[in-house]
C-alpha cells in the first residue's frame, strides 16, 4: 500500500489556505462570518498560516443544534475560519484516498451521489430474476460510533506525514470517548474512509458481484435467501471486530418485492420518492415555497413520481408550475403530461 509523506507544508501554504478560502466560501458569500473573514483576510490568512505552523492553532468550540430530518442529530457546525483549515486539508487527501475506493461507494465524492447510487442499484436488480434476493443494512449510530484510534491508523496507512494526522484528527473530537461530529466537511471523507475496509471485504472477501453503499447504508443484491443469511452473519462479525460497529437493522427481500434504498422506493421497471417526500412536495406546494418544491422535484428527477407530483401541482397551485424550470416540466411532458 502506497503511502504518501510530506503533505504539511503542501496542504498549509499560504496559497492552499487561500485556495481552500475560495472553496469555504462557496454558496456563503452573504453570511456574516464569511464577510468578517473577507474583511481582514490577508492578515486572516496569515495568522492561520502563523498559528498551524507554530503549533499554536486549535479549532473553536461548534455551533451546536439539532436537525429532525430524515432523523434527530446534533449538527456540530465549525466557525468560517476552520471550514477553511478543513478544506485545506480536503483539497490534499480527496485523491489520494478517492484512488482506494470502489466504484460502488456513492456518498460524499465528486460525480457520485444518490442519483447514481439509487441508478446503479436498479440497474444491479434488473440483471437477476426477480425471485432472488436483496440484502439491506445500515449501522447503528454510525457517525457516533466510530472509533477514533481505529479511524487514525486507517488515515495513518495512507498518509505518513504524522503532523498532517495530528491536525486531521483536530476535527474527530467531540463530547465522549468515541464517535466523530456531524457537520464537520471532513467527516465525510473520514466515513468514506472508516467503511472502506468493509467495501473490501465484501467485493474481495465475500466476492459479492452487485454491492452498493450510501454512506451506513448499503445493500447486497441477487442472492439466495441462505446466501443473504450468511453474509448478514459475516458482516455483523467484520464490523464488530474490525470497526467496533454494530448493524442497526437488515432486510432481506425479493427482488420483485422492490427496494428502499436512498430515498428512492425502486423496482426493476419503476422508481417512486418515498411517501414522506410526497408529503413534503404537496405541503410546501401549499405554502408556495417554491425553492423546496423545486429541490424536491429534482429528488424525483428521474422517477415515475415527476409525472404525478406535476400533475397535481396544476391542480394545487398552477402559477407555481409556470415557475418551475423547463427541464422538470420538460421531462414531465415526456412522461405523458402537456401543460
Amino acid at each position: 500500500m502506497k503511502r504518501y509523506g510530506n503533505l504539511f507544508d503542501k496542504t498549509f501554504s499560504k496559497e492552499n489556505l487561500y485556495a481552500a478560502y475560495l472553496d469555504a466560501r462557496k454558496g456563503k458569500r452573504k453570511k456574516r462570518a464569511t464577510f468578517e473573514f473577507e474583511r481582514n483576510l490577508g492578515s486572516n490568512i496569515n495568522d492561520l498560516y502563523t498559528r498551524i505552523h507554530n503549533g499554536t492553532y486549535h479549532p473553536d468550540p461548534y455551533f451546536k443544534f439539532k436537525v429532525y430530518e430524515p432523523k434527530e442529530r446534533i449538527i456540530h457546525a465549525p466557525s468560517f475560519r476552520d471550514v477553511v483549515v478543513q478544506h485545506a486539508i480536503y483539497r490534499q487527501i480527496y485523491d489520494i484516498f478517492d484512488r482506494s475506493f470502489i466504484d460502488t461507494s456513492f456518498a460524499c465524492r465528486v460525480g457520485y451521489g444518490t442519483h447514481k447510487a439509487s441508478q446503479y442499484a436498479q440497474h444491479a436488480m434488473q440483471q437477476y430474476d426477480g425471485n432472488l434476493y436483496t440484502l439491506k443494512l445500515d449501522i447503528r449510530k454510525f457517525f457516533y460510533s466510530i472509533n477514533r484510534e481505529t479511524l487514525k491508523s486507517l488515515i495513518s496507512n495512507k498518509i505518513k506525514d504524522d503532523r498532517l494526522v495530528d491536525m486531521m484528527m483536530l476535527f474527530t473530537l467531540k463530547e465522549g470517548a468515541i464517535g466523530i461530529p456531524i457537520g464537520n466537511l471532513l467527516s465525510q471523507i473520514y466515513a468514506l474512509i472508516y467503511l472502506n475496509p468493509l467495501d473490501h471485504f465484501v467485493k474481495r472477501y465475500m466476492k459479492i458481484k452487485h454491492y452498493v453503499r450510501y454512506v451506513d447504508d448499503f445493500v447486497l443484491i441477487g442472492l439466495e435467501r441462505v446466501q443473504c443469511v450468511s453474509a448478514r452473519e459475516q458482516i455483523i462479525e467484520f464490523i464488530r471486530d474490525a470497526l467496533t460497529l454494530n448493524l442497526s437493522k437488515s432486510t432481506i427481500q425479493k427482488i420483485r418485492k422492490g427496494l428502499n434504498f436512498v430515498g428512492y422506493r425502486t423496482w426493476q421497471t419503476k422508481k417512486f420518492i418515498r411517501k414522506y417526500s410526497l408529503y413534503k412536495f404537496f405541503r410546501k406546494t401549499k405554502q408556495s415555497q417554491l425553492q423546496s418544491i423545486v429541490s424536491i422535484a429534482g429528488h424525483a428527477k428521474y422517477t415515475n413520481s415527476l409525472l404525478y407530483m406535476m400533475k397535481r401541482l396544476r391542480t394545487i397551485n398552477p402559477k407555481l408550475l409556470s415557475l418551475m424550470p423547463n427541464n422538470y416540466r420538460l421531462i414531465a411532458i415526456n412522461k405523458g403530461y402537456q401543460s
